[in-house]
């Protein structure tokens, strides 16, 4: 696996329970902030195999960005169990769920 997938799966196991990160933010905090499209791969990919909290990805503008409807709500109901608030339409208020600064992964865990 590559160090910067690598460094991707650490930070988003990182994002704590009730709070979200935007695509770009975690490209960003991996030394990449070009690469958002890079960290939707890997969430599509490897969510499953690594057991990561997907749902707590979002899009830059606040919102959920799965058009999939089942897989829409399914991320909507994790969010609202974890305590993060998510209108109707899908959108969660940054200023107050967005985590700016999780723990830096562990560089002797292994993925």
């Amino acid at each position: 696996m590559k160090p910067f997938t690598e460094t991707i799966i650490g930070i988003i196991k990182q994002i704590p329970e009730g709070k979200v990160m935007t695509y770009g933010q975690i490209a960003k905090a991996a030394g990449s902030p070009r690469a958002a499209r890079q960290v939707v791969r890997i969430l599509h990919s490897m969510s499953e195999k690594y057991h990561l909290p997907w749902h707590r990805v979002i899009n830059a503008k606040g919102q959920i960005s799965i058009k999939d409807d089942e897989s829409q709500m399914e991320q909507k109901w994790l969010l609202e169990n974890e305590g993060v608030e998510v209108s109707d339409s899908g959108d969660v208020d940054l200023k107050q769920f967005q985590c700016i600064s999780p723990a830096p992964p562990d560089p002797d865990e292994k993925i």
